[in-house]
């Protein structure tokens, strides 16, 4: 099979497509043939050597993929070779093939084709499972999600505003504004000259109920300083940093919230969970056009580094997906 090998961490120069062995399913898992897969900044991470993957994970980069099922594992039911399907991976992603366990399978959504589904279960599970399950947003709270011209982003603003809520979003450029904005966003805010902190307390009459934070350190001040009473933050990246200083009493004042969370190093049953949760609640949306993926860029999986250097340079709009 065909996959995508890093020699050694570094820039994008150092992944390039090989042949390596076949992978087949253990009990309890599923080989799909991949159809397509997506880049996302965890693998930019992993490719520089600052994100390894979990114990037992495939070394292969790549956390999720669409395809077809090519063979499954003792145990399995509800799936049979051929069946079309997306999942969310550990790793392994970037190959012709990957292994998979079962409860990380998810049907294709109606009305999504077989490549552009390789977009949806890393951002539809982070989303879901970090502004919903853990931080419990309500159609009549307020949303700030950084970074929404992303792939985490696009879909976070749509999901957000398809449930009810009212949504707010920072980018740095005004088409990535007026983009968010025809996703749904409430309110738009461009972080080179705006103060996202007095433009959200104002637009908000007081300050936001949920963030969802891809920066880290770098916004941890600004973010405790927006929220609202009884407020929550839901840190999910580090792009600003891994260690900042944080006001307790600013947030004891607030009876605020930082949480920080991890999808990838997650048990698989763990997983599971939120894939089920995600089907159930989230594909729906999805099927009658409510929420949709939004894929900026499409290249040959041969065009790895090319796709690397794309996300590191900032100006993609939505998700970069590799088709195979």
């Amino acid at each position: 099979m065909r996959a995508v090998v890093a020699d050694g961490a570094g820039g994008p120069e150092v992944l390039s497509v090989q042949e390596v062995p076949d992978v087949h399913p253990g009990p309890g898992e599923v080989a799909l043939e991949v159809a397509a897969t997506a880049v996302n900044r965890a693998d930019v991470l992993q490719r520089q050597g600052h994100y390894p993957p979990p114990e037992g994970a495939s070394e292969v980069i790549g956390l999720e993929c669409s395809g077809t099922v090519a063979e499954v594992g003792e145990g399995v039911t509800g799936w049979a070779v051929g069946d079309e399907a997306c999942a969310l991976l550990a790793g392994g992603g970037y190959a012709s093939r990957v292994v998979v366990p079962v409860g990380q399978v998810m049907p294709v959504p109606d009305g999504v084709d077989l490549v552009t589904a390789a977009a949806l279960p890393e951002v539809a599970c982070t989303v879901w499972s970090n502004v919903f399950m853990v931080a419990g947003l309500k159609p009549t709270e307020s949303f700030l999600v950084h970074g929404g011209a992303g792939g985490i982003g696009t879909f976070a603003i749509q999901l957000a505003h398809a449930l009810g809520s009212q949504v707010l979003t920072t980018a740095g450029s005004a088409d990535k504004l007026a983009f968010c904005a025809d996703l749904g966003a409430d309110v738009t805010i461009n972080y080179r000259d705006q103060d996202f902190v007095e433009v959200a307390r104002e637009a908000t009459g007081g300050g936001v109920d949920v963030v969802l934070d891809n920066m880290g350190a770098s916004y941890l001040g600004r973010n405790v300083s927006v929220l609202a009473p009884e407020g929550r933050i839901v840190v999910i990246g580090m792009q600003g940093g891994s260690k900042g200083e944080l006001d307790l009493g600013k947030l004891l004042a607030k009876r605020g919230a930082v949480i920080a969370t991890s999808l990838r190093g997650r048990p698989p049953e763990g997983k599971a969970a939120i894939c089920a949760s995600v089907v159930e609640h989230v594909w729906p949306l999805v099927a009658d056009g409510s929420v949709r993926p939004v894929v900026g860029t499409t290249m040959p999986l041969e065009d790895v580094q090319r796709a690397h250097e794309h996300l590191d340079s900032g100006d993609n709009t939505g998700k970069i997906v590799l088709t195979l």
